[in-house]
């Protein structure tokens, strides 16, 4: 729509101005010279299509999306200037689509909302009152202890949707908010929504909805379709100029002409055959998990080809029931069939017959649309031309095709579901579970797949059991049953649950059964609940007054302390990556000590004498002697030796040719063989030179016996000025050390970033106040705590297990291990920032740390050694300097001065190395 520059007057009354914008992935074009005005204090309904760009816009209103051209002003501050965008973060929030994308899954419900409002700098009696009511208000109170991961989808989104109200934001925008949440609990938003409108005047709210009877309570609309707006307007306005009476009939004729419309208002009726065992049949189906009943003494038969739909509040056990029924789940009691048979996970027959959707995508995002599709056929074998059809078939049929080489990363929700209901139905089943299959959908699809299951049920008499939160869905369907808290409350027809209720429509005869069961468990509630509203109003009323003490509170420690407290949570209750960090180099520093060694002791060896004289015997006593070489065998022919050592029992034959002693004692000079396994050049290569040794000691006394040769005028003795033992343990396990230093810490903190990007969590670091370099130091603060505490349990190991002592002082090098902790944790975040995934994350980080840490820092090879590119890269690479700090307290006895320089060192390599990931992690997407 055409706009005029703006003026400073009117960027008052706008809550946002969007002029000119145009956004592109690729070659694809999201935004096509959008222009938008939305006045400060009003609510405004975002509607359209998947994919047709209500997302990208939103992000970019938000500030968590680069703007690529055009104009977007917020508040009266540009997007576009990070000064101004970082002074809307605590006056907008953003709630991204996706069920609890914003969330820490193993966080508890209380613990993602306190983060959130940590971030914000909320007093902790501010902090506790919001919290309880927006707990109340989403009716998330009795389980603020449930782990985030551990929630159904609607329980997520409303979890989200308390995050993103927790800083009584003047501008909120909810992408999707309500996908997947039930009719009661999305009255329930709409009016805590509204009840913060009334309480801070002023406050603007941007939402998308897939529920276009939701947006017809907004006061203004706007209507989107490939990436162009084609109304934006008052709701009423819009209404009247399509001369329409709902906003639904409004919206499907802004849409281009379609080529088919559904009718579901004549549906042909569903007939069931005389005699025909059911499809599905439950009987007292219960699980438990632990002392939490999910599904309690739930019982129903669905015939074959009936379309039976499964509704209920969100967590009350839909979800957890069609697992039970396709085996993906075993009951605690009660029984359940599925087509004639008990349901049975490794009934391969059985399953073959199902398809099931479950409600978050299950399928796999490293494959494309039709690689994931293909993959699913050869599944459920159907191979050759049979396969190739039915992908094609699905492509066309669920309209993905021109999205068929995408990933699924790249997908909206909407597509999503598009493509795991393609691949639910590519095997024509005859009993379909699908489990929220148009959560997230928008209507035109919506009626698409509606259009195709009733054409499953009525044509190929394929049994749907299907769950939703739609109530025209549920219309649909020819018999439908009502859940909450695990119970069946009711089950018929949608016409008789309306009537039976006395109810207008299906939605209000739903919310009708809920409110009856919660008013029966629990009389008190409506008293409690109006104690509890009062007592929290309060908090709200003083934010004003809070406002800044509150942005006093986030800055620099605030933030850093809020994603520190999160992710030491977050590992503590992730044992498999709490075990790998502190056992990790335990186990890396036990084994390579006991199991790399440098020592040539005891080495077997055998002895073929030909001549078995004395002085030959004399010989062979000098080797029995050496605290090297240890007698194995006594060999008895030629043939032997090669044998003995193609076994690896010994690394040395010593053969004595007859008369040695004679022609020894004659001057003669005769000849020796000693034969070593070269298979280990460092070894063979010590044992070489401890043979010269013995024979050169050998000689000598054998000459002074005989009086063949003067005594020697002087005598060499080596001394090792350190480790005069020689022992390599003490050089190796200093040095396993370093390297468990360097290692597991950065593997532990590439995982940081790039795990956040997957789960899509790193929202919060996108929409909040918090900088990246905050955001940084945060993460890796639990994991140099962790690193110190294992370093510890390693000190302790060496000196009382592997007995190596520390010469040198104690707290200085403790302090060295500080700073390689600080520099290994802050290479990991760098390699997060640019890893794509947490496998690319974990081996380049163990990669870039081992090869250096190995070849290059004095562990195998001194340093002085090394030339040109190598010796470049032991200088350029931490783990060199700690070597030198680790070592030299291990087996130098050096302290603070001596390591001065490097510990300045190794602060440099840390601050560059943060540095550079605060410059390589952007603080918005592209």
């Amino acid at each position: 729509m055409p706009t005029h520059q703006t003026t400073p007057s009117e960027h008052k009354t706008y809550a946002v101005e969007v002029e000119s914008v145009s956004h592109y992935y690729g070659k694809t074009q999201a935004l096509k010279d959008v222009s938008l005005k939305i006045e400060r204090g009003v609510t405004v309904g975002l509607i359209g299509p998947d994919g047709v760009g209500k997302s990208t816009l939103m992000s970019l209103i938000a500030g968590v999306k680069v703007l690529q051209s055009g104009a977007v002003t917020v508040l009266g501050n540009q997007v576009d200037k990070r000064r101004e965008r970082e002074a809307n973060a605590y006056r907008v929030a953003f709630m991204p689509q996706g069920l609890g994308k914003n969330l820490y899954p193993t966080l508890s419900i209380k613990e993602n909302i306190e983060f959130h409002a940590n971030l914000y700098g909320l007093s902790r009696r501010e902090r506790e009152q919001k919290i309880a009511r927006l707990l109340k208000a989403t009716s998330l109170d009795p389980f603020p202890d449930r782990p985030a991961g551990k929630l159904s989808g609607g329980m997520k989104q409303k979890l989200s949707l308390c995050c993103a109200l927790i800083n009584d934001p003047e501008l909120l925008i909810l992408d999707e908010p309500t996908t997947g949440v039930d009719p009661l609990s999305r009255r329930q938003f709409w009016d805590l929504v509204a009840e913060l409108r009334a309480e801070f005047e002023g406050m603007t709210v941007i939402v998308s909805t897939a529920y276009i009877e939701e947006a017809e309570q907004f006061e203004y609309l706007v209507a989107m379709n490939a990436g162009e707006i084609l109304a934006a307007d008052a709701t009423p306005k819009v209404l009247e100029d399509t001369a329409s009476k709902t906003l639904e009939e409004a919206y499907v004729k802004l849409l281009p002409e379609r080529d088919h419309y559904f009718d579901f208002d004549n549906i042909p009726p569903f007939e069931p055959l005389p005699d025909e065992p059911p499809a599905i049949k439950a009987v007292n189906l219960t699980k438990k998990f632990g002392s939490f009943t999910a599904v309690d003494n739930v019982s129903f038969e669905i015939p074959r080809g009936e379309i039976f739909g499964f509704l209920g509040s969100n967590g009350c056990g839909k979800s957890t029931t069609m697992k039970m029924l396709t085996g993906l789940l075993e009951p605690t009691s009660g029984t359940a069939e599925l087509l004639g048979q008990p349901t049975d996970a490794g009934d391969i027959q059985t399953r073959l017959k199902v398809g099931y959707m479950s409600q978050s995508f299950s399928l796999y995002e490293e494959l494309t649309v039709r690689a994931n599709l293909e993959l699913h056929a050869k599944l459920y074998q159907l191979e050759g031309k049979a396969g190739a059809e039915a992908v094609e078939e699905a492509l066309t049929k669920f309209k993905i095709k021109e999205y068929q080489d995408e990933f699924p990363s790249a997908l909206s929700l909407g597509l999503k579901q598009r493509l795991q209901l393609a691949a639910a139905c590519l095997h024509k089943p005859e009993v379909l579970i699908l489990d929220e299959p148009t959560s997230g959908v928008d209507p035109e699809a919506r009626d698409m797949f509606w259009d195709y299951l009733i054409s499953l049920s009525r044509e190929d008499r394929i049994t749907i059991f299907v769950s939703t939160h739609f109530m025209n869905e549920a219309g649909w369907c020819d018999r439908i049953s009502f859940m909450h808290q695990g119970k069946v409350l009711a089950q018929d027809t949608p016409e008789k649950l309306v009537a039976a209720q006395n109810a207008s429509n299906l939605e209000e005869a739903f919310i009708a059964y809920l409110e009856q069961a919660e008013a029966s468990k629990d009389g008190k509630q409506t008293t409690e609940s109006k104690q509890d509203n009062n007592t929290v109003k309060s908090a709200f009323k003083d934010s004003d007054t809070n406002q800044q003490s509150r942005k006093r509170r986030s800055k620099t420690l605030n933030n850093i302390l809020a994603f520190a407290a999160r992710e030491n949570k977050e590992l503590l209750r992730d044992p498999v990556r709490l075990l790998f960090v502190l056992l990790g180099p335990v186990i890396l520093v036990v084994f390579s000590s006991l199991g790399i060694t440098f020592d040539v002791r005891n080495i077997g060896y055998a002895v073929y004498d030909q001549d078995q004289s004395q002085i030959s015997h004399e010989l062979i006593a000098e080797f029995s002697s050496s605290p090297y070489f240890k007698e194995r065998a006594i060999l008895h022919s030629d043939e032997d030796y090669e044998a003995i050592i193609k076994s690896g029992k010994i690394r040395l034959v010593i053969e004595i040719p007859p008369d040695f002693g004679r022609q020894l004692l004659m001057q003669q000079r005769p000849e020796l063989s000693f034969y070593v396994d070269g298979s280990m050049p460092f070894s063979g290569e010590n044992v070489k030179g401890y043979i010269i040794g013995i024979m050169t000691s050998y000689a000598q006394n054998l000459a002074q016996q005989r009086g063949l040769a003067p005594a020697a005028s002087a005598q060499l003795q080596t001394r090792f000025v350190y480790n005069q033992a020689f022992n390599s343990i003490i050089s190796i396990t200093p040095g396993m050390m370093m390297m468990a230093m360097m290692l597991i810490p950065a593997m532990m903190t590439a995982l940081g970033v790039v795990r956040e990007r997957e789960i899509g969590s790193i929202m919060n670091l996108y929409g909040s106040p918090a900088t990246v370099m905050q955001f940084l130091i945060g993460k890796q603060i639990p994991y140099i705590f962790m690193s110190m505490l294992s370093f510890y349990v390693l000190l302790l190991i060496s000196i009382y297990a592997l007995h190596v002592p520390i010469s040198g002082s104690f707290s200085a090098l403790f302090f060295g291990a500080f700073c390689a902790a600080w520099v290994a944790t802050s290479l990991g975040l760098l390699v997060s920032c640019f890893a794509t995934s947490q496998v690319a994350a974990i081996f380049g980080s163990a990669i870039i740390c081992m090869i250096p840490s190995l070849n290059f820092s004095g562990l195998l090879t001194p340093v002085s050694s090394l030339e040109g590119a190598n010796l470049l890269v032991s200088q350029l690479f931490p783990s060199a300097w700690f070597h030198k700090i680790i070592i030299g307290a291990f087996a130098k006895g050096l302290s603070w001065p001596d390591f001065f320089k490097y510990y300045l060192i190794l602060t440099a390599f840390a601050i560059s190395y943060l540095l550079l990931a605060n410059i390589f992690l952007k603080k918005q997407e592209k």
